[in-house]
């Protein structure tokens, strides 16, 4: 049986040269980090529950990756870059075989991103998963909800919905065949945070605004415009969907492009003018974007189909208390 200090040694301690603004990693009561002199530090925590955030059973790989994935996020989000992270980690059993593959799949995607483990806990309980990231930036470039302004375009990366629907696979709500669910269930399982494009975003600054869309657009969207005292018209129509929910009827795909949650891409807005950069950073960045509305003086938040007629279709994002 492995107790806590060696389930820490032989899972999560790696001899491997560490970053240079990491000054001291696992090992002691305390990380210490040393940020670059000029920059400002980033910290961002996100929990993740069995049965709540997951499936019990979920595979451990991905798990790994989706936990570490969500907080590398929200540095996108701001236009930051990783450097560290801790990990909060309650675990009914030690079962070696379920460690090994969590473990894989996180520093995979810890090492795509250059981004340190260099600290956190373990202790018996429910299975729970807690991440703090930590990334820097240069001050004034965040990407702040608060700063939207109006005649801003509206932004969205990647494509929106096939998490949800992959959701909506397992839960029975809708009949998928195994072709669509094999190709929807990745973007649940395994989000890519666009780390990339925020970075992109923030060096110039080109956006003014940003979040990433974990609760569904609908909803997180109306972050921005509550925080920046705007409203916005949004074209549903214009909403990418994920290529399982593409193939979808159409009131399906409005419904989980606006509002499905887990997608983690990025909403943002940007000044009309910058549109050529905001193309030229996701190009850079590898990661497509499209243009679905514009931010505007008018409190409120209008859908709108891609005549701009008017659409009511009574969507909310993902709270997590009222369970909807």
């Amino acid at each position: 049986m492995l107790s806590e200090f060696d389930l820490i040694k032989h899972f999560f301690h790696r001899e491997r040269p560490g970053r240079p603004d990491v000054a001291l990693g696992i090992g002691d009561d305390c990380a210490l980090l040393a940020p670059t002199p000029g920059r400002q530090i980033a910290i961002s925590s996100d929990m993740l529950v069995e049965d709540r955030h997951f499936f019990a059973g979920a595979d451990p790989f991905m798990l790994g990756h989706k936990a570490l994935a969500v907080n590398l996020s929200d540095l996108a989000a701001m236009g930051a870059r990783p450097i560290a992270f801790t990990l909060a980690l309650a675990l009914p059993r030690a079962d070696e075989a379920w460690l090994d593959g969590f473990s894989r799949g996180l520093f995979a995607l810890a090492d795509e991103h250059d981004c340190e483990l260099i600290g956190g806990d373990t202790t018996k309980g429910p299975l729970n998963i807690c991440i703090t990231v930590f990334g820097e930036l240069a001050p004034g470039h965040a990407l702040r909800r608060g700063a939207a302004r109006p005649g801003d375009d509206i932004w969205i990366s990647g494509t929106l919905g096939d998490a949800r629907l992959a959701l909506a696979g397992y839960w029975k709500e809708v009949e998928l065949s195994p072709e669509a669910h094999a190709q929807a269930a990745p973007r649940l399982h395994m989000p890519t945070p666009r780390v990339a494009l925020g970075l992109g975003l923030a060096a110039a600054p080109i956006a003014h605004a940003a979040l990433d869309i974990s609760d569904g657009l609908v909803g997180d969207l109306g972050h921005i415009l509550a925080a920046s005292s705007v409203g916005a018209t949004l074209d549903v129509d214009a909403l990418p969907a994920g290529p399982a929910l593409a193939r979808q009827d159409h009131a399906l795909r409005r419904r989980f492009t606006a509002a499905g949650g887990d997608d983690y891409e990025l909403c943002f807005t940007a000044p009309v003018a910058r549109r050529a950069a905001v193309l030229e950073a996701a190009a850079l960045a590898a990661t497509p974007v499209t243009r679905v509305g514009t931010i505007e003086t008018a409190p409120g938040l209008r859908l709108v189909d891609a005549h701009g007629v008017p659409l009511d279709l009574g969507l909310t994002g993902w709270d997590h208390f009222s369970g909807s």
